[in-house]
């Protein structure tokens, strides 16, 4: 099928610098390209289908800004040992030095661009040529994946302008002012994107064939047992929305089957050979050898100098570049000995031990220099190290532990879930779960979230739907308290409020 490429629209965000709209020529240059995308669209089920696929190719350019958002401020790397100079962007995390003139992202980190390139799908699908079921099945997906991102943006900075219309045309600069809507409205509409797509899926929760790089009616479900415990638990839904929130997970735990379930072995997950019908996948970002390949992870690995330097072994061997010759990357964060021996003591760990190794200095007395995050090594090609392995947004790890959490936070019994992540961690050394308190409980869940989902942007946003006293308990206090500058949510740039005079400053702030 032949797929059309065309430039459209979606560059502007709300809260951008608005200075380029004052030269009405820009305008009347940009405008056109917008009104001849959306007439192809209108008329030819390819150029529709362009307009899709897009959303996807965007989505995964915000790899990076997904992870440091739900990484990079939990308590995995702060402080920790590399060999080279620290990334500035992650120690300004891991160390919550943020205030109001030290924003990490400014802009809404430019998640605008990519809700209006939804916005603009979800406008031109119903009108267009492509014939059911792909039109419902694509409208669904554009609809899950638009509450995934406001609902991102939501837990980063609280209210935020609220925007389900594409941009047709612009006059002046102040047709793109738009004030923050409370976070009451925000998860409003997160909540009736959520409910438009399962609708549009109906009772579909087959996978596409292959690599699960496109949103589904599973992906749709999980989303929505993460964001009930999110409002049950920090927005006043109670048990109201923390049963609603179990109702979902529990649906799609009902579907555990050869399709649905975790993979045995904890590294075929992410095996860049073994993603085609992978059973623990629910939806990935897509990276393929010769079309796009992962560069997040660069500061988690080492450069080609340095490898001979180091091992993998308190002995001296192997040497670094003896078992990955080809990876050519940097090592600039690291997990502080604390951490690592927290995650690296007891039963041994499938999950630790395919996530990170340990880098010891190859000479003697062979000290601990640093980590290198192998999860995301990828694979060799020829003389090459490629970075192709997916990255998950949602595996079905993540359903039995919300499973857990909202079992737990409604005083149930979560040992059934806990269990089943553990056993498969440990195998026959397995520790018993014993149910506890809340609190005991929901400790245990987070140090399964700690060890499951190293390096894949989940340990933030679990302390925090977990509560503000788990957050506190984790992260060093110097760093992030009650009493520090830096809050929970994010600021917005003193520019991005010049620029839109409706726009007010993040509370706490």
């Amino acid at each position: 099928m032949k797929l059309y490429k065309f430039s459209f629209l979606v560059a502007l965000s709300v809260g951008m610098a608005v200075s380029f709209l004052s030269c009405k020529k820009q305008l009347e240059k940009v405008v056109p390209q917008d009104a001849i995308s959306t007439q192809l669209a209108l008329t030819d089920p390819n150029a529709t289908q362009t307009l899709y696929i897009g959303v996807y190719a965007r989505l995964r350019a915000y790899n990076s800004v997904l992870f440091n958002l739900g990484e990079m401020r939990s308590d995995i790397w702060t402080d920790g040992l590399f060999t080279e100079s620290a990334d500035p962007t992650s120690q300004q995390l891991y160390t919550h030095n943020i205030s109001t003139t030290n924003v990490p992202y400014s802009n809404w980190a430019g998640f605008y661009n990519l809700v209006y390139q939804i916005n603009n799908v979800i406008s031109v699908l119903p009108k267009s040529p492509v014939t059911e079921p792909n039109k419902s099945k694509w409208l669904a997906e554009m609809y899950g994946l638009r509450a995934y991102v406001y609902y991102t943006m939501l837990k980063t900075w609280g209210g935020v302008p609220i925007t389900t219309e594409p941009v047709q045309t612009i006059d002046n600069a102040a047709q793109t002012y738009k004030a923050r809507s409370t976070p009451d409205s925000v998860m409003l509409q997160i909540k009736s994107d959520i409910a438009q797509s399962l609708q549009l899926f109906g009772s579909n929760n087959a996978f596409p064939s292959g690599n699960r790089v496109y949103w589904n009616r599973v992906a749709t479900l999980t989303l929505k047992g993460d964001v009930y415990l999110w409002s049950g638990t920090n927005m006043n839904g109670g048990n109201t929305d923390l049963t609603t929130a179990k109702t979902a997970l529990q649906e799609v735990k009902n579907l555990e089957s050869a399709t649905l379930k975790l993979d045995a072995n904890y590294a075929d997950i992410f095996d860049p050979n073994k993603k085609a019908n992978n059973p623990e996948i629910i939806f990935a970002l897509s990276y393929e050898s010769g079309q796009a390949t992962q560069g997040t992870f660069t500061n988690f690995t080492i450069n080609g100098v340095q490898a001979s330097s180091y091992s993998f072994s308190a002995t001296g061997t192997p040497t670094v570049n003896t078992v990955y010759p080809y990876v050519n990357g940097a090592n600039r964060v690291g997990m502080n000995q604390t951490m690592i021996t927290r995650l690296t003591t007891g039963p041994a760990d499938q999950r630790v031990a395919n996530s990170f190794k340990i880098m010891y200095s190859a000479a003697s007395p062979y000290p601990v220099r640093a980590v290198f995050l192998t999860k995301w090594a990828g694979s060799t090609s020829g003389t090459s190290q490629v970075y192709n392995n997916d990255y998950p947004v949602y595996r079905y790890a993540d359903v039995l532990l919300l499973l857990a959490e909202a079992k737990a936070k409604l005083g149930e019994d979560p040992t059934s879930e806990i269990m089943q992540i553990r056993q498969r961690a440990y195998g026959a050394n397995a520790p018993a779960f014993v149910n506890g308190s809340v609190t005991d409980n929901m400790n245990a869940i987070l140090e399964e979230y700690l060890r499951e989902f190293i390096g894949e942007g989940q340990r933030w946003w679990a302390l925090r739907r977990a509560g503000d006293a788990y957050v506190y308990a984790a992260i060093k206090p110097a760093y992030l308290s009650p009493t520090t500058v830096a809050k929970l949510l994010l600021p917005i740039s003193t520019s991005m409020i010049a620029n839109d005079p409706l726009l007010t400053q993040t509370p706490g702030y």
